[in-house]
């Protein structure tokens, strides 16, 4: 499936599918690389679930030649393509307690132990679909559909930063301190959006995540060394 519709008059949107999908998003994240490296007038991609957002100077680059020629490299993809994620980042989690207030009622609602919770949401390496909401927000595919769980009724006006999340059938981190109504199930230390950092975002669109359970004892040092400016983010091989 290829779908292209005009946004705006500098913009096309090109739609792979219709539905999370890890297989869609791979698709998504390959053609923005094709853009980037055959598409001079493109002059930003942005990569969403399902679509890819390709901005353009619509006078140097008129719509209609664009059109075509991000076509044939979206038909040029194929339909299947192995979803590797180019890093894993392992984020340390302090899950339950003050850190995540809704795992019990998360527990309760999906009929396991928090243990169980803990440990099923711990076991994917989650694929980073997109990031928006807030900076460095990473929406995730590959959540156990046994923790799918509905949103709070009523959003909390502040969630902490670095709080991890269950809301529906996905899973986020919250990387500043905002409003939201997905369920904290835990919390992670490390700051997923530092304006100040030569990188200012942990992860992209692409990477892989795997979530890593610490104590609250590890959680407090890793903090310390976060504030130190001591912390390393640490990736699989």
């Amino acid at each position: 499936m290829v779908r292209i519709l005009a946004q705006g008059e500098g913009g096309i949107v090109v739609e792979l599918g219709d539905a999370i999908d890890d297989a869609v998003n791979a698709r998504v994240h390959a053609l923005a690389a094709a853009v980037r490296a055959h598409l001079d007038g493109a002059v930003e991609v942005v990569p969403s679930y399902r679509s890819l957002l390709v901005l353009h100077d619509p006078v140097t680059h008129p719509r209609a030649g664009l059109v075509r020629r991000v076509r044939t490299l979206a038909e040029g993809l194929g339909e299947t393509l192995v979803s590797v994620p180019g890093r894993v980042v392992r984020l340390p989690v302090c899950y339950g307690g003050a850190h995540g207030p809704d795992l019990d009622e998360v527990a309760a609602l999906t009929g396991l132990s928090p243990g169980a919770v803990v440990a099923l949401h711990a076991a994917p390496v989650y694929r980073v679909h997109l990031l928006g909401f807030t900076p460095g927000f990473p929406y995730l595919g590959g959540l156990d559909p046994a923790l799918t769980v509905p949103r709070l009724e009523v959003p909390r006006s502040r969630i902490p930063a670095g709080s991890v999340a269950i809301g529906g059938g996905q899973t986020g981190v919250y990387p500043i301190e905002s409003p939201g109504g997905w369920r904290l199930v835990g919390r992670t230390p490390l700051r997923l959006f530092d304006p100040l950092r030569p990188r200012p975002f942990l992860l992209a669109a692409g990477d892989g995540l795997r979530f890593v359970p610490i104590s609250p004892e590890a959680f407090e040092e890793q903090a310390r060394r976060v504030e130190a400016g001591d912390a390393t983010v640490g990736l699989e091989p």
